[in-house]
């Protein structure tokens, strides 16, 4: 079955969550449209990422890709001021669900620095943790532990959608979707997170 995708300039939330269903960072955004990657989100700066424990108003834009697979979900921020050009999460059914993106939090990450730290895979203390603590099944960890050293491999190498002509595309598009629509860089007034 389709699901219907909303416009391109739709405000919406990109709701995570972890393993055993406690919820996890939600991040407002706007949808930007597809190509042959998956579905493209953007977060403009002065908008909000919150979790439980912590809300934070991001400094500069990003863009975010959700692929079809669903195991993961790729951000590329603006730089500076981020530190990081690129931050994989590792994910478990990432997909639509309703009218909006959600996905598991698998604790991975492959991240690209815009210093000389270069690129790495991240969190690998929480991931042994967590797949001890939520039970993760042997097949999950077996394939994430393969996508991670893949992603990270391509990461390196900077290959699409990996690479930044890709992602700057969809920076243009978020530009031009925030200009016609009136949507500011600093504009609280729309998609608020609801609590997580």
């Amino acid at each position: 079955m389709s699901i219907d995708r909303p416009e391109p300039g739709t405000r919406l939330i990109f709701r995570w969550r972890k393993w055993d269903g406690a919820p996890h960072w939600i991040h407002e955004c706007i949808y930007l449209g597809s190509d042959e990657w998956g579905e493209w989100f953007g977060q403009l700066a002065g908008w909000r990422s919150a979790r439980p424990t912590r809300e934070v108003v991001t400094l500069g834009a990003n863009v975010t890709l959700l692929p079809p697979s669903g195991d993961y979900v790729l951000t590329v921020n603006e730089a500076p001021p981020a530190s990081y050009r690129v931050y994989i999460d590792l994910a478990w059914d990432a997909r639509w669900d309703a009218a909006e993106p959600v996905g598991v939090d698998m604790d991975l990450d492959v991240i690209r620095a815009v210093d000389d730290r270069g690129v790495w895979v991240d969190d690998r203390d929480e991931w042994d943790e967590h797949r001890v603590a939520y039970g993760y099944p042997p097949d999950v960890v077996a394939h994430l532990e393969t996508l991670a050293l893949d992603l990270e491999s391509r990461v390196r190498t900077q290959s699409a959608p990996f690479d930044d002509a890709t992602a700057d595309r969809w920076f243009a598009r978020l530009v031009d979707i925030a200009r016609t629509t009136g949507t500011s860089f600093a504009d609280d007034a729309g998609a608020q997170p609801a609590a997580p």
